[in-house]
């Protein structure tokens, strides 16, 4: 086979670190495979080299060509045998993987399923940022200093052949090394995925060595690069620093391996595998698995904060915004902390707690690290009990107390409440869930909503207003990273009410979804917002849907939304580089 080689000067002390990486590789690699490495390459010692540099050359050269020759005859060997119904499904393989379509493919579906929960879809995300990492460094780092050629195909047989030929160098098989990054950063958030995704990566990176475009070496060389970048990409993202409690930290009990600790866990809102994991950080945690046949959610965990309280520990539970804001309401009536899994199909104060996996929950319970959380409250305004003292001529005072509406009971939410638009797309959302997977139906019915809801007519703060959606957030909401999405809340005890309205008028869905889109949506003219500590909405029409953390209920002809004074205590864990402890009284 000919070889291709730079014969330069012997390298002095100012070799380029380019070229001794070549000359290392194409050495242990083997010279008879096409090497062609641009820059630094030594020529090889005559046959008078003695001493230490000419038995170490001597050494080096007998482990490329042992090397050499099992590349050579493992490639030979794939070639030459018969795989059953390979040539019907490896080359299309191979070519599916082209430009990484296989695995946008694949992070879409995962997502757009459901199944595995946030962990699934944190790893299909961290899936596609490592085969980007992996590309960037296989085509610019990798092919750009070993210029290995291609195998020849004489040997392979020509069914196998794909029907373009990759015209870039062999060494690294980018193609292994993006399915290598894909497959292992999902493996490492999903196990189940991952056991899905890992033999479909494996049929890849082998169908490049069968359809003969690449040797057994370029593919091995290429998955270590890819799992590598899978590691990296972990440890960068799970080592970003976390936002810093903006609050002090409170009184709470240390409860270590979970023990006194009650959790509730909704299986509509995780997987076997992460009932698995809550075991594994929390092993002395009770843990409860609510049956819909046996009784409804919130009396469970009622009963359960009861004990809590009784035992001296806390309430945790395992869901998504809806359970999360019945156990927030049941841990404030029973006086007992929260402590929240990062579980369901959306777990907002999970993710701005901090806690990413159940092993950052066991940190802080068993440390004993909370915060204050703020509950806002909605009801009509003659729901919230007033008392008036009146002062006669004499200085007494006289207490005097409203009787609370017995039709509406007060709500209260964690994370948002809205009214509008907001309330149908949950409705449409949870009716197909069960059908096409939470994420799809999410998608089909914002399409819904934008296509057929309809403006509302309420007074706000007693000046009418046409909206096509109000919406409030519990404490005050930022952007992170100045583009659409991604909002977060930095203190959860801020006693505010982060206003958002969306007046109705031309075009107002499209102009708001547009600036949404751009990252301006502070300047759309159809979007007003404002931070507040109450509002108060009346002439609410009839039929009119109220939307709080994913629930939905018809709403009261008038509303009074504000915080009462007591607040929740969430167990919350802190940052590596940030130690604490609790406040003294007083």
């Amino acid at each position: 086979m000919e070889t291709h080689r730079h014969r330069g000067p012997r390298s002095g002390p100012g070799r380029s670190l380019a070229g001794g990486l070549g000359r290392s590789l194409a050495d242990s690699l083997g010279r008879g495979q096409g090497w062609a490495v641009g820059t630094g390459m030594a020529a090889g010692r005559g046959a008078g080299a003695t001493g230490a540099d000419g038995s170490t050359e001597g050494v080096r050269a007998s482990l490329s060509r042992t090397f050499s020759a099992w590349d050579r005859s493992l490639f030979r060997s794939v070639a030459q045998r018969h795989w059953p119904r390979g040539e019907h499904v490896l080359p299309r393989l191979s070519r599916t993987a082209d430009h990484s379509k296989l695995w946008l493919g694949t992070a879409a579906a995962i997502a757009l399923s459901g199944v595995g929960g946030p962990g699934a879809r944190r790893g299909a995300l961290r899936g596609l940022a490592s085969v980007a990492v992996t590309s960037a460094v296989v085509n610019t780092v990798g092919k750009g200093v070993f210029g290995r050629s291609r195998p020849l195909l004489d040997e392979v047989p020509v069914i196998r052949r794909l029907k373009r030929l990759p015209t870039s160098t062999s060494f690294p098989s980018g193609h292994a090394a993006s399915a290598a990054a894909f497959a292992t950063a999902v493996t490492l958030e999903s196990r189940g995925w991952g056991a899905v995704v890992l033999p479909v990566a494996a049929s890849v990176a082998f169908s490049r060595v069968y359809t003969g475009v690449h040797y057994p070496s370029d593919v091995l060389a290429g998955a270590a690069i890819g799992t590598a970048a899978a590691f990296g990409v972990r440890a960068v993202l799970d080592a970003r620093r976390q936002v810093p409690p903006a609050q002090p930290l409170v009184e709470a009990p240390a409860l270590p391996a979970g023990r006194g600790l009650s959790v509730v866990v909704n299986p509509g809102s995780g997987s076997a595998a992460s009932a698995r994991e809550i075991g594994e950080a929390l092993p002395e945690a009770r843990v409860v698995h609510w049956d819909p046949d046996a009784g409804e959610l919130p009396d469970l965990l009622g009963e359960e904060a009861r004990r809590a309280a009784e035992e001296g520990g806390a309430l945790g539970v395992f869901g998504g915004d809806g359970t999360v804001s019945a156990a927030a309401r049941a841990a404030l009536a029973h006086q007992v902390p929260l402590a929240v899994l990062p579980g369901g199909t959306l777990n907002h104060l999970a993710l701005d707690l901090g806690i990413g996996s159940c092993a950052d929950l066991a940190d802080a319970v068993g440390s004993g690290h909370a915060i204050a959380v703020d509950l806002a409250r909605f009801a009509p305004p003659h729901r919230f009990a007033q008392t008036a003292v009146r002062h006669d001529a004499g200085g007494r005072g006289a207490e005097s107390a409203e009787k609370p509406e017995p039709d509406y009971e007060p709500g209260y939410f964690v994370n948002t409440f809205s009214l509008g638009a907001y309330g149908d797309l949950v409705e449409v959302r949870d009716r197909w869930r069960h059908r096409v997977g939470p994420w799809a139906a999410g998608l089909a019915a914002a399409v819904h909503v934008l296509r057929h809801s309809r403006p509302f007519e309420v007074r706000v703060n007693g000046r009418p207003q046409s909206l096509w959606l109000l919406f409030i957030g519990n404490c005050s909401y930022h952007t992170v990273g100045g583009g659409p999405g991604g909002a977060r809340r930095f203190n959860l005890a801020d006693g505010m009410l982060d206003i958002h309205l969306v007046r109705a008028g031309r075009w107002a869905r499209t102009r708001l979804v547009a600036s949404s889109l751009a990252g301006v949506l502070h300047r759309s003219p159809v979007h007003a917002a404002a931070r507040g500590r109450r509002l108060h909405l009346a002439g609410i029409p009839d039929g009119t849907l109220c939307s709080y953390d994913g629930e939905t209920a018809p709403a009261a002809p008038s509303l009074l939304i504000d915080k009462p004074a007591t607040t929740l205590t969430v167990y919350r864990p802190l940052p590596a580089w940030l130690s604490g402890s609790s406040l003294p009284d007083g």
